[in-house]
């Protein structure tokens, strides 16, 4: 863990957001730490002692399910916060929270965070915005896994992480993004497969590049846009 700088809280739009003077306050209460890929943040039902503001990087909520399958009920990257706890003493969530691309975050003690968002400060009006986004974003993934098609939810996968990351280019492997996806490692590879004879990616040994991103976006299904414009909303009106 190492100190950050100002510089770097621009780096979450959560943290880049809030007003100078609010950002030098937070300041000496965040830590830089490497989140490398499958780090796990939290389990269900584990009390919440920090929370992480992600500066790069993607991290994943995950419903783990009997005989140890996962699907992923929301991605997380710099444009929001994992961990949020929701009541004094930390409380807990119902997922599981795991680094799927690796990046780092400014780190927060669980009880400053409350303590800083309490009340009417802007950092708490932020994060009043930001809750029904990420709730937003459990429940359309919800519909996605259900109704939408492995190439559409693999493209919404996608062109979210590429969102976050903010590079055409990142690790991720067959299994895991099968586990993000709910499905067998021999679909996502067809699946991958499917958009990569397209012209829309190359996956090879782990290592997506993302060469048509417009393509992409034709190919995902509604969920994809629905979740970007409500996390959009969060950030459209100034801070009072």
């Amino acid at each position: 863990m190492e100190l950050l700088d100002l510089a770097e809280l621009q780096d979450n739009r959560i943290l880049a957001a809030l007003p100078l003077e609010d950002q030098e306050r937070l300041l000496p209460a965040l830590t830089r730490v490497m989140l490398p890929i499958k780090t796990v943040l939290f389990e269900p039902g584990q009390a919440i002692g920090v929370i992480h503001f992600p500066l790069s990087g993607v991290v994943s909520l995950v419903a783990p399910l009997e005989g140890g399958a996962i699907v992923e009920v929301a991605t997380i990257g710099n444009e929001g916060i994992v961990g949020i706890p929701l009541e004094p003493g930390g409380g807990s969530l119902g997922v599981r929270a795991i680094s799927q691309v690796t990046g780092h975050a400014a780190r927060m003690d669980a009880s400053r965070f409350l303590a800083e968002v309490d009340g009417s400060s802007r950092l708490g009006v932020l994060i009043r915005r930001y809750l029904p986004a990420l709730f937003g974003q459990i429940a359309q993934a919800a519909a996605c896994n259900r109704l939408h098609s492995n190439e559409e939810r693999l493209s919404r996968w996608l062109l979210m992480s590429h969102d976050r990351v903010g590079r055409d280019q990142f690790a991720i492997t067959h299994e895991f993004l099968g586990q993000m996806l709910g499905s067998r490692r021999a679909t996502v590879t067809l699946s991958a497969g499917v958009l990569q004879a397209a012209g829309l990616i190359r996956y090879r040994r782990g290592l997506v590049v993302i060469l048509d991103r417009q393509g992409l976006e034709e190919v995902a299904c509604e969920c994809y846009a629905v979740v970007r414009r409500g996390l959009e909303r969060v950030f459209a009106q100034p801070l009072s």
